[in-house]
C-alpha cells in the first residue's frame, strides 16, 4: 500500500463532500482528485517520471495540494521549499535535490534558478482539456514521497527522505490517538512546506475526510474572526501562535473554546506559563507533542489523561524511545529513510538502528518525557551541565518578560557561561532579574549578561535560531 490508497478513502469514497476552503472558494474531495490528476498529466508532459524530484516554492494555496497529490500519482518526489528562503538557500536545495523542475509563481521566480522554473498557471486552459483519469505507476510504501530539508541551524541544510510508510504511520497514529474523525473541522494556518502542516495537517485531513480551512498564513489580528467564522473543532499551532492568541478578548476566547475540542502545539517548546494562561482564557489544556523533520511525530501528551505542563508526554504507538547519555534515541515506522545523498551523515545519525535526535530530555518514573534542549545548546560551565530551557522557563515566568532565550558565551575561567536575551513587556532592573534568578536557581545557572532585544530570531515555525542571536543593550550581572 502507498499513501494514495489511504487518500482514496476521501478522494473517491467521499468525493462529493466538501473538503477544503481557501480564499473564499470551496472544493470537494472529488474536485481535488480531478484537479491533481490534471496537474499530474501536465507534469508528465514536462517529462516528470517516477523518482524525479519536483521542487515547489509557493505560499499556502490550493495549488500546493494539487501538486503534492500530482507528485504522488506519478511516483515523483515532492520537495517543498521554505517560502521565506531566498536565492542562496533555494540554490542550495535545487543543486542538492536536482529536480526536473521548480514550480512557483511569476513574482517569486526571481529567487529561483531561472532555467528550472515551471509556472503551471499558464497551463490552466490546457489543464481543463485534459481528462481526469490517470494511470498510476505501481510502487509500495517504502518509496520516497517527499524530500524535506532541515532548517540548517547548525550547518548546511540536509534533505530528509520521507517515505509513504513514514507518512502513513504518522497520520494513522494521530487520527487514532487524537480521535480525529470525518466530523471534525480543521483550521490550518501552518506553512505546508513544513512537516507540521504537511505530515499532520494534510495527511490527517486526506485520510480522515473532514473539512479543512487553509489559510495562507497566521495573522493574529484576524485569528479571532477566522475561529468564530469557521468554527473549527481542531487547531494545530506553534507556541508563537498561542502567545498571540492570549490577546483574544475573554468573551471571544470562551466562545472559541466551546467549539474547539483539541488545541495541539509543536515545532518548538511550549512554555508552561503559556499553557496555564491559555487554559485560564480558553478553558482548554493545549496538547503538546514532540516531533522532528526526520521522524515526524514521536512523543505526545495523551488526548485522554494528564497533559503535563512542560512535558511532551509519552511515546506514540509503535515508536520506541530511549535515553542514552540524556539524549533521546528513536526507532519506529516514523523514522526517515536517511539523508538525501549523504551516506556519511546518515550513518552518523544512527547507532545500532536507533536515530540520534540531538535532543536532551528527562523521563519521569511514569514515562513522561520533558525536553531539556538541543544537545548542541548544552552549556558546560565549570564542569556543571546547564540546560538553557530551565532558565528560559524561569525568565518567562517574570511578568516583565515577553520572550527569552539563553545561550552560551565563552568564559576564560568557567569555559562557558549562560547569557540571556530578553524581549521586555515592561521595564525591569537587571539587578532585580539577577536576584530572582539566584533565589530560584543554582548560582552557576544565573545568566552573566542580559541582552535586551526587540525580537528573537525565529524560523517560519517559531523556533528560536540561537546561532543568529545578536546582542542588544547588555547589562552585566554581578559575580
Amino acid at each position: 500500500m502507498n499513501l494514495l490508497h489511504l487518500f482514496d478513502l476521501s478522494l473517491v469514497g467521499r468525493r462529493y463532500r466538501v473538503a477544503l476552503e481557501f480564499d473564499g472558494r470551496v472544493y470537494t474531495f472529488g474536485d481535488l482528485d480531478a484537479r491533481s490528476s490534471r496537474v499530474a498529466q501536465a507534469l508528465r508532459r514536462r517529462g516528470i517520471e517516477t523518482g524525479d524530484r519536483v521542487c515547489v516554492y509557493l505560499p499556502n494555496c490550493v495549488e500546493i495540494v494539487d501538486l503534492y497529490l500530482a507528485c504522488l500519482k506519478l511516483g515523483a518526489i515532492f520537495v517543498p521549499i521554505n517560502i521565506l528562503y531566498r536565492e542562496r538557500e533555494i540554490a542550495h536545495i535545487v543543486a542538492d535535490a536536482e529536480p526536473k523542475c521548480v514550480v512557483t509563481r511569476g513574482e517569486l521566480a526571481a529567487a529561483v534558478p531561472v532555467w528550472q522554473v515551471a509556472d503551471l498557471s499558464g497551463d490552466a486552459a490546457s489543464l481543463d482539456r485534459l481528462a481526469a483519469p490517470l494511470e498510476r505507476p505501481a510502487f509500495d510504501g517504502d518509496a520516497p514521497a517527499a524530500l524535506v530539508y532541515t532548517s540548517g541551524t547548525t550547518g548546511t541544510s540536509k534533505g530528509a527522505i520521507l517515505t509513504h510508510n513514514n507518512f502513513a504511520a504518522n497520520a494513522l497514529n494521530l487520527l487514532t490517538c487524537w480521535q480525529i474523525t470525518d466530523r471534525d473541522r480543521l483550521l490550518l494556518a501552518l506553512p505546508l512546506f513544513h512537516v507540521h502542516a504537511l505530515a499532520n495537517g494534510l495527511h490527517c485531513w486526506l485520510i480522515g475526510g473532514f473539512r479543512m480551512r487553509l489559510l495562507e498564513r497566521f495573522e493574529h489580528r484576524k485569528a479571532t474572526a477566522e475561529f468564530l467564522d469557521f468554527r473549527p473543532t481542531v487547531f494545530f499551532g506553534v507556541p508563537t501562535m498561542y502567545v498571540r492568541l492570549l490577546e483574544t478578548p475573554l468573551d471571544a476566547a470562551r466562545e472559541i473554546g466551546r467549539g474547539v475540542r483539541l488545541f495541539v502545539s509543536g515545532s518548538a517548546p511550549l512554555p508552561a506559563q503559556v499553557l496555564e494562561e491559555f487554559r485560564a482564557l480558553f478553558g482548554h489544556t493545549i496538547l503538546e507533542r514532540y516531533g522532528m523533520t526526520e521522524t515526524l511525530m514521536n512523543i505526545g501528551n495523551p488526548y485522554v489523561g494528564e497533559r503535563r505542563p512542560g512535558s511532551v508526554g509519552l511515546p506514540l504507538p509503535g515508536v520506541s524511545a530511549a535515553l542514552r547519555d540524556g539524549e533521546i534515541h528513536l526507532r519506529g515506522p516514523n523514522v526517515f529513510a536517511g539523508y538525501w545523498r549523504r551516506e556519511q551523515a546518515t550513518r552518523e545519525a544512527f547507532v545500532d538502528g536507533w536515530f540520534r535526535t540531538g535532543d536532551l530530555a528527562e523521563r519521569s518514573p511514569d514515562g513522561y518525557y520533558t525536553l531539556l534542549g538541543r544537545k548542541s545548546d548544552l552549556i558546560i560551565s565549570g564542569g556543571y551541565n546547564i540546560y538553557p530551557r530551565e532558565i528560559e522557563e524561569f525568565l518567562l515566568e517574570q511578568p516583565e518578560i515577553a520572550e527569552a532565550a539563553v545561550a552560551a558565551a565563552a568564559d576564560p575561567l568557567r569555559g562557558e557561561v549562560p547569557v540571556a536575551y530578553v524581549v521586555l513587556k515592561s521595564p525591569v532592573e537587571v539587578a532585580d532579574l539577577e536576584r530572582r534568578c539566584r533565589e530560584s536557581l543554582a548560582s552557576f545557572k544565573a545568566p552573566r549578561n542580559f541582552h535586551v532585544v526587540e525580537k528573537l530570531p525565529r524560523n517560519a515555525l517559531g523556533k528560536v535560531q540561537k546561532h543568529l542571536l545578536e546582542p542588544g543593550p547588555a547589562q552585566t550581572a554581578s559575580e
